[in-house]
């Protein structure tokens, strides 16, 4: 399935989980930080930013860490594996060409961005890149509501 997005956002929910996707609106590296070294990956404009909540949570919340990283360029931080912080974490953040959804993997320790963590129902979701759009493939009994860009405005 192709589903239209353009600087907005998309989310993709199941019972109790969500995806918020955005397309990146012009390139720039993303740092990716981890307890050992350093990684930059190049994004360029069209790929894709996705926040997964595996338990739910707040769409604005979501919207707020994906801005962070499309028009902020914050870096991701990746914690090693077994850190108590993992559990803490109900948004994970993952940005690519396309991304795959795991079940198994634990929350922001995989420095791997076409690997996302993401709920069972989830599970085997896989999201490619699209002209104007996203190609979305698998995941059953999923709905796709589309949401216009938050826009944060500077101070006076």
């Amino acid at each position: 399935m192709i589903a239209p997005l353009y600087d907005g956002y998309l989310c993709i929910r199941s019972e109790q989980s969500f995806l918020l996707i955005g397309r990146v609106l012009s390139p720039f590296h993303l740092f990716i930080e981890t307890i050992d070294d350093e990684y930059c990956q190049y994004l360029e404009e069209g790929d894709l930013v996705v926040v997964s909540a595996p338990e739910g949570g707040e769409v604005m919340q979501a919207m707020i860490l994906l801005e962070l990283i499309r028009e902020y360029h914050a870096p991701l931080v990746v914690l090693p594996k077994g850190h108590p912080g993992s559990k803490r974490l109900s948004m994970v953040v993952s940005a690519g060409d396309h991304i795959e959804l795991n079940c198994s993997i634990q929350r922001g320790t995989h420095p791997e961005q076409h690997l996302l963590c993401g709920s069972e129902e989830m599970a085997g979701l896989v999201l490619k890149r699209y002209e104007k759009g996203v190609e979305i493939k698998g995941g059953d009994n999923l709905s796709i509501q589309s949401f216009d860009r938050m826009i944060i405005a500077p101070l006076p």
